[in-house]
């Protein structure tokens, strides 16, 4: 029980951090076309892994929409590492589908869970 407390009272330290940046309007124009690219990135692998569970009843490997999406615009206009991450949040967020479906069918939890769906569109800064 002790151990369990000491867990939750260093999640509660993480915060997040503010940044107060200028307004200007290459700045401007910059964040949001990085964020409509990520935006558009994470549309695009939520799509591919739909319609591959939705043949086939599988979910997509950790490092499919790496491997699919290379080529894609999208994923070149963004830093490597960005992308990637994105791509793996498509992934980790199929495998909770798919361990909460497994709950759900072993009367674990009452609720049926929902595929993935896309984002909504970007509001601009």
């Amino acid at each position: 029980m002790i151990l369990w407390l000491f867990r939750t009272q260093i999640k509660a330290m993480y915060g997040c951090q503010k940044n107060l940046i200028n307004r200007d309007d290459n700045l401007k124009a910059i964040l949001e076309f990085i964020c409509s690219e990520s935006h558009k990135l994470t549309n695009c692998g939520i799509d591919y892994a739909r319609q591959i569970y939705f043949k086939t009843r599988k979910i997509i490997g950790k490092y499919d929409l790496e491997v699919e999406y290379k080529a894609n615009k999208h994923y070149q206009a963004l830093y490597s590492q960005a992308t990637q991450q994105i791509l793996r949040s498509v992934f980790e967020s199929f495998k909770s589908f798919q361990e909460l479906t497994k709950l759900y069918f072993q009367c674990q939890i009452e609720n049926k869970p929902k595929v993935p769906t896309y984002r909504k569109k970007v509001v601009c800064l």
